[in-house]
């Protein structure tokens, strides 16, 4: 009998590199059984020795395609809700074929640079590919350019889902993980290919409040005019005179599309100008409308995103969930960021192998079987399976 698709996955909080990656590595092999595991996400805090982990999962499972990144929390059905921790979600299959590349230097033409990380495995892939898994760079580019890129190559039918990497709100430099390579600016990606079952859901918990403006006057992901007036000015209608902070979030509507999603300033700002930058690029011409939420919505959300998930998987038993959230969630529900997981718990099928993490910008279709979209401060649930 053949493995169709099994997940297993390792989680450790010890704050010593060595400990950890052993205690992941022997919850793996125990729950995998002497199965051999052919793809693997590493999420991992900060402060880890991250090229030590890499070493010691290439010499338990060599052959493994591995991708991942820093993380400002961790998720896992082993120990749910962590921050400082270390997770490695191990895929197997017969039946499922999973490849991975990187780009390198991202930054210096997101666009191209991730239209050729796609082509340079396309080619091998023996069966269509049915999606894309990414932890890409979040400071020194646009993941709204690289998804540009990604979405190009792949077509409009390919899913895309993943998250950014993070440093825990330092802002200076982030990691991603390929193979047993510890890298910056640099594109991740895992394509999956053959009868893979998936359904993804997200959900803000947020509200748009008061007026929409049009985005008029706006460069990548700084803000500069609404209406024509300081983009300042537009907020100060809302929060009087307190300085742009995260708190300063935004829901965009493209022009002609009836769903929005989110932005969230990264606190930078300039007086003179009047302008506001962002985690992500806004659309020029695009509606905004300030936004705002209470914390029994945010937490609420989680479970909407599980069980919307739910509603789009086509099967009736996923073998896996991967968990993506905005790490400026954490910052607005502090001690009962928790709850998050514990709440879409309650909407999860028994048995379902859990991994995610806090991310700095989040990739989803806002509906199934439609083009990807970045995100801010949205829970997304991508559930895997195999019938």
């Amino acid at each position: 009998m053949g493995t169709k698709l099994k997940a297993v996955v390792g989680h450790s909080n010890d704050p010593d590199t060595k400990v950890a990656i052993a205690e992941v590595i022997e919850q793996c092999l125990t729950a995998l059984d002497n199965t051999i595991p052919q793809a693997g996400i590493l999420l991992a805090a900060l402060d880890f020795d991250h090229a030590e982990i890499l070493r010691c999962i290439h010499q338990t499972f060599p052959n493994l395609q591995l991708i991942g990144g820093t993380t400002s929390g961790e998720m896992s059905s082993v120990l749910e809700f962590e921050q400082d921790s270390v997770v490695l979600l191990l895929l197997c299959s017969d039946e499922i074929e999973f490849y991975t590349a990187v780009g390198y230097h991202v930054s210096s033409d997101p666009v191209a640079i991730a239209h050729e990380t796609v082509q340079a495995i396309q080619a091998q892939t023996h069966q269509p590919v049915a999606l894309c898994i990414t932890t890409p760079e979040s400071l020194t580019t646009s993941g709204v350019l690289i998804l540009q890129g990604l979405q190009q190559a792949l077509g409009t039918q390919v899913p895309i889902i993943g998250g950014t990497t993070c440093d825990q709100w330092q802002f200076k430099q982030t990691y991603q993980f390929f193979g047993q390579e510890v890298l910056s600016d640099a594109l991740p990606i895992l394509l999956i290919s053959g009868p893979i079952l998936l359904g993804h859901g997200l959900s803000t918990g947020w509200t748009p409040i008061g007026k929409k403006g049009i985005a008029t006057k706006v460069l990548g992901n700084v803000l500069y005019e609404v209406d024509g007036q300081p983009a300042l000015e537009f907020y100060r209608d809302y929060l009087g005179d307190i300085p742009p902070t995260p708190a300063y979030r935004l829901a965009v509507f493209e022009p002609n599309r009836d769903s929005w999603y989110m932005r969230t300033s990264n606190g930078a700002y300039n007086e003179a100008f009047g302008s506001i930058s962002f985690f992500g690029d806004i659309p020029p011409l695009s509606e905004i409308q300030v936004v705002g939420a209470d914390r029994d919505r945010i937490v609420d959300s989680a479970r909407l995103s599980m069980r919307q998930a739910l509603e789009h998987y086509p099967g009736t038993q996923p073998t896996v969930a991967l968990l993506l959230s905005c790490t400026g969630r954490i910052h607005v529900l502090g001690t009962r960021t928790k709850q998050e997981y514990q709440v879409l718990q309650a909407e999860m099928p028994a048995g379902v192998t859990c991994a995610g993490f806090y991310t700095y910008g989040e990739i989803a279709p806002l509906q199934p079987n439609g083009e990807a979209q970045f995100h801010n401060e949205t829970f997304v649930t991508l559930l895997l399976g195999v019938e």
